[in-house]
């Protein structure tokens, strides 16, 4: 692997707005895509604003997963950010993107952390 990860960058469209609206099944499908990816759960985070809308990340040890909900769009802004080759994005964000009852999906994936030769991580105390 040249990467440290991958980033999938998603627009889902068409979401239940009662979905996006509510923080706990917000919560629980994050952490669902997260562990369905094969993740280690380590954090959440999530809050909802009034009137609408849901704002979270879930840590995991490869990285993250974010939303910013916008539920009179039926809109969620989702990122799902894995380090290392175990996990992959796809699935989380595919994941996701059902449980939302989403009808349209546009994403991007880049690459983070590249560099020209195979990267090994070394752990060592700095």
């Amino acid at each position: 692997m040249n990467a440290l990860g991958r980033h999938i960058i998603a627009e889902i469209y068409g979401c239940d707005a009662e979905i996006l609206n509510d923080r706990e099944k917000i919560e629980k499908i994050m952490v669902d895509a997260a562990l369905a990816a094969g993740a280690e759960v380590r954090e959440v985070a999530f809050h909802k604003f009034s009137p609408l809308g849901v704002s979270g990340v879930v840590v995991i040890s490869e990285s993250h997963l974010t939303i910013h909900t916008w539920p009179e769009l039926g809109y969620a802004a989702v990122d799902v950010f894995t380090c290392g080759d175990h996990i992959n994005p796809w699935d989380a964000c595919n994941y996701m993107t059902e449980k939302f009852g989403a009808t349209h999906i546009t994403a991007t994936e880049v690459k983070r952390g590249l560099f020209d030769q195979p990267v090994q991580v070394k752990v060592s105390s700095l």
